[in-house]
C-alpha cells in the first residue's frame, strides 16, 4: 500500500542526509586548509618578529591580530551559522543544517509529493514543516542525519494526516443508541460494500447494526445491499424503487429503537455535488433523521479527484469523516495524505481488500510509520 510514495520519501531522506553531510565535510575541509596555510606562515612571522625585537613598538598578540573588525563581526552574525561556525561545530562532533543544504532535496520532495497526487497546499505545508524542523538545527554526529530528516518528515506528515482525528469506536460507545450513520459519495466507489464491511467491523466489537437502503433510485441497489445483508445475517430496511430515501432511513432508526439495535447504517444514492435533486435528498435526510455521522466514501486510487470531491461534498453536506476504498491498490497515497487537511475532517477507515474483514481503522501515526519504513 502506497509503495510509490514510500520510495519517494525514502529517496528524499537519503538525498537530504547526504547533502547535509557533504556540506558539513566541505566546510570542515576548507577550515583545515586555512589552518594549514596559517601554520605554514607561522615560522616566517616568527622570523620577522625576531628582526624587530629591538623595536620599541610592542608586537601585536595573536588574538588581537586575528580578531575581525566590527563590520566583519556583524557580517558573520547576520549570515547565520556560516562556514566557520559550521566547521567549528563539525570539529566538535556536531553538524549544523543550513537552508542551502535542503534546497535541492526539498525541490525533489515537492515534485515527488505532487506526482503522488498530494494536493498542492498539503505539499506546501509538508515542505514548510520540514524546513522549520531542520534549518538551523545542530545535531551530534553520534546521531545520523537520516534520523533528523526522518523525525522532521514524520512530524510534517503527521501534521497534515491527523487533522480532525477522533476515536470512532469511543464515539459509538458513548453515544445514545441507536447511532445513525449515513454514507454518501459518487457512484461506483464502494459505498454499499463499505457499509457491509463496517457492519462486520462493528459486530466484531460487540455492536449490532441494521442496514437501510436509502439508494432508492438506482436499479439493482436493493438487490446489491440485500445480498450483503443476507450474507452477514443483518436486517435490511428497504422500500420500493423510487421511494423516499429519508423515509427509508427513518424506518431504519425506528426499527433499531424498537429492537435494541446499536447502529443504523444508511446507504444513499451516488451523486455529484452539482446534482441538485440528490443533494436536496441529503438535506431532507438531515432534517428528518438527523444522523449522528455522515461519512464520505471515495476510492484512494482516485487521488486528486477524491480530494476535490471530498471538499465539495463537505461544503455541500458537512461530512464528519471519510472512508477510502481500494487503499491496497493505491501506490500514490495522495488522497490519504491530503483529504483530512483539505476538509478539516478525518479519514476514519481504509478499505484494503475484498473481504468483509478488509476494513482497516485509519491510524495516522501507524500510516506515517509505514510510509517511513518504521513498521
Amino acid at each position: 500500500m502506497f509503495d510509490g510514495l514510500k520510495d519517494k520519501l525514502s529517496s528524499f531522506r537519503e538525498d537530504a542526509a547526504e547533502e547535509v553531510e557533504e556540506k558539513a565535510e566541505e566546510a570542515d575541509a576548507e577550515t583545515e586548509t586555512a589552518a594549514d596555510a596559517d601554520a605554514t606562515a607561522t615560522p616566517e612571522a616568527a622570523s620577522d618578529a625576531d628582526e624587530t625585537e629591538a623595536s620599541s613598538a610592542p608586537a601585536p598578540d595573536a588574538e588581537s591580530a586575528t580578531e575581525p573588525d566590527g563590520d566583519e563581526a556583524a557580517d558573520d552574525e547576520s549570515s547565520g551559522p556560516g562556514r566557520l561556525k559550521r566547521a567549528a561545530a563539525f570539529a566538535t562532533g556536531k553538524v549544523v543544517i543550513e537552508e542551502e543544504d535542503l534546497e535541492a532535496p526539498l525541490q525533489d520532495l515537492e515534485l515527488a509529493l505532487l506526482s503522488s497526487d498530494v494536493e498542492m497546499s498539503v505539499a506546501d505545508r509538508i515542505l514548510d514543516t520540514v524546513r522549520e524542523k531542520m534549518i538551523g538545527e545542530t545535531r551530534a554526529q553520534v546521531q545520523t542525519t537520516d534520523q533528523l530528516v526522518t523525525e522532521a518528515l514524520h512530524d510534517a506528515l503527521l501534521d497534515v494526516i491527523s487533522v480532525g482525528q477522533f476515536d470512532f469506536e469511543r464515539r459509538i460507545a458513548e453515544a445514545d443508541k441507536p447511532v445513525t450513520i449515513v454514507f454518501t459519495g459518487v457512484n461506483g466507489v464502494g459505498k454499499t460494500t463499505s457499509i457491509a464491511k463496517l457492519s462486520e467491523w462493528l459486530d466484531e466489537r460487540g455492536y449490532s447494526s441494521v442496514l437501510a437502503n436509502g439508494d432508492t433510485y438506482r436499479a439493482g441497489a436493493n438487490e446489491q445491499i440485500r445480498e450483503h445483508a443476507e450474507t452477514l445475517d443483518r436486517k435490511l430496511i428497504a422500500h420500493e424503487q423510487g421511494g423516499d430515501p429519508a423515509a427509508v432511513i427513518y424506518d431504519g432508526v425506528e426499527y433499531a429503537e424498537a429492537n435494541d439495535i446499536d447502529v443504523v447504517l444508511g446507504d444513499t444514492a451516488g451523486r455529484l455535488h452539482t446534482s441538485n435533486d440528490l443533494m436536496a435528498q441529503l438535506e431532507k435526510i438531515d432534517r428528518v433523521v438527523d444522523p449522528d455521522m455522515t461519512l464520505f466514501v471515495d476510492e484512494a486510487v482516485a487521488g486528486q479527484d477524491a480530494v476535490k470531491r471530498a471538499q465539495e461534498f463537505d461544503d455541500a453536506a458537512a461530512v464528519d469523516g471519510s472512508v477510502l476504498t481500494k487503499a491496497d491498490a493505491d501506490s500514490s497515497g495522495g488522497a490519504a495524505i491530503s483529504i483530512a487537511y483539505v476538509t478539516g475532517k478525518p479519514i476514519l477507515f481504509l478499505g484494503v481488500g475484498q473481504g468483509y474483514d478488509d476494513l482497516r481503522r485509519f491510524d495516522p501515526e501507524e500510516l506515517v510509520d509505514e510510509l517511513l519504513g518504521e513498521r
